[in-house]
């Protein structure tokens, strides 16, 4: 081991290049570790706030839709002041049919505007890559 006395001649100056090296790679090492280690307790936190968040989502759904329930109810009930009561519970049931129907009309156009399931503009941007590389890797050969 020599030491550069240029430089001062400490101590890390005076360790070979391959330890150098050798120690480098350990402490990339260590920090890709430790960093995969801090993600993991970060993912594992966020999993559980956002297990939490879709559980509560879901009760509010389901309250919601218990809700909607109720409100189809009264509106039968109202409409039974001044009709039948079948006639209420038939014009109640056409208008949730009708709902059910636009909704699956509007569904249906979005589902095939989003056919093919294709990333289309990531798609065009790797061919743009690679056209771009093809062409700098021939321009490269004829300089």
């Amino acid at each position: 081991m020599t030491t550069n006395t240029a430089h001062g001649g400490g101590p890390a100056e005076s360790a070979s290049t391959a330890d150098l090296v050798s120690q480098a790679a350990t402490q990339i090492s260590t920090l890709v570790r430790d960093e995969l280690a801090l993600a993991k307790l970060e993912l594992a936190e966020k999993g559980k706030r956002a297990g939490i968040g879709g559980g509560l989502f879901g009760g509010a759904a389901v309250l919601a839709w218990f809700g909607l329930g109720l409100l189809l109810t009264l509106a039968v009930v109202l409409i039974d002041l001044v009709w039948p009561l079948w006639a209420a519970v038939l014009v109640v049931m056409v208008v949730v049919f009708a709902a059910a129907a636009v909704a699956a009309l509007l569904g249906k156009q979005k589902l095939k505007a989003a056919t093919p399931p294709l990333p289309s503009d990531a798609v065009a941007g790797v061919q743009a890559d690679v056209r771009t590389v093809k062409t700098a890797a021939q321009t490269g050969r004829h300089a």
